[in-house]
């Protein structure tokens, strides 16, 4: 099933029903006016969902709209809680190594998380307003799950359950400001400011294969200013999936539903012991730093610069067959005004 969130005059936008080529849709407010409304009694709504996914599917309905991406709000345009993970373990490799710092061993078995703002996503065909170039602006192409209601202490099997929906993240990350904010031993807050996520959330049945119960196994596509820039195997090298991730989140709090957690930077290893780009035939990167810290550890310092103003970010993930699962975050970056 796929699910979406369309503007209109409210905060929270409107739940739409998506059909799987993602061409049209239908609204249900019979059933829930909202995304989070719908998390918050899932266990009844599903079903309800689902009876009109295959109807909207099969062609059956008279009721249905065109479906625009860019008439989208991100699926949840607010949330609870957004805590985005970072497991994949080579890309903190990579920064610590970038700035001459061993990684503990305890970060292969102990997941790093950072809380992030929730109260304001960005639309996935927005812009994405910044006020200075030089804090240094990323795009950073993850995955993230959304969750029912979780019990604290939950162990990573029962976590699993907890799992509704998937989709894709851009966490765009201002790093100029990040070395000061870390310096505070506090974490990051300026440096991290509205994140995006895809047009449509999925269940994860519509993933088939594709979902083995605690990550999807397929390339993230990333083009920036519309050259290809890369396409790691979001289910390669993630050294926490999921239901882990889930759990240490949940360790000494309950998560509520429409809870979000995010995977952190997809990166792989192909190619080289750090990744390799698109250009040297290998399957690239999701977010500028990793480009910058291998420059950094190969030939002393960084030669590619971070986000212009005008420059652009697509991110898309494609089925076996060449079609897109989640729509395609798509945006500008502008200087806010």
């Amino acid at each position: 099933m796929k699910l979406a969130t369309l503007k209109n005059d409210s905060r929270d936008g409107l739940l739409v029903v998506v059909n799987k080529s993602l061409t049209h849709c239908v609204a249900v407010p019979e059933i829930a006016q909202t995304m989070q409304q719908a998390l918050d009694d899932w266990d009844r709504v599903e079903p309800q969902l689902k009876e009109v996914y295959v109807a909207l599917n099969s062609g059956e309905l008279t009721n249905e709209m065109t479906f625009a991406a860019a008439q989208c709000e991100s699926p949840l345009p607010r949330a609870y809680q957004w805590a985005d993970g970072s497991a994949y373990v080579n890309h903190v490799e990579l920064v610590r190594k970038a700035r001459g710092a061993e990684m503990p061993p305890s970060f292969w078995t102990d997941p790093l998380m950072y809380q992030g703002g929730s109260d304001a996503f960005i639309g996935p065909c927005d812009d994405i307003p910044v006020v200075d170039e030089a804090w240094g602006i990323d795009f950073e192409g993850e995955v993230a799950v959304v969750t029912g209601d979780v019990p604290m202490g939950v162990s990573a099997e029962q976590a699993a359950e907890s799992i509704k929906l998937v989709m894709l993240v851009n966490d765009v990350s201002l790093r100029g400001l990040i070395p000061n904010e870390l310096a505070k031993g506090f974490g990051f807050f300026q440096s991290k400011p509205s994140s995006v996520f895809s047009p449509v959330a999925v269940t994860p049945d519509e993933l088939g294969a594709d979902w083995d119960g605690g990550k999807v196994n397929l390339p993230l596509l990333s083009f920036y200013n519309n050259e290809p820039f890369g396409c790691p195997n979001a289910g390669v090298d993630m050294t926490f999936e999921f239901p882990q991730l889930i759990a240490h989140a949940a360790k000494s709090r309950p998560l509520s539903a429409g809870a979000i957690i995010g995977s952190g930077t997809v990166s792989n290893k192909q190619g080289t012991e750090y990744g390799t780009s698109i250009a040297e035939g290998g399957v690239g990167y999701s977010c500028i730093a990793e480009v910058r810290m291998i420059e950094t550890i190969r030939d002393g310092s960084p030669s590619t610069g971070f986000m212009q103003f005008g420059d652009r970010i697509k991110m898309e993930m494609l089925d076996e067959q060449g079609n897109s699962i989640f729509g395609a975050i798509d945006q500008r970056v502008v200087k806010y005004e």
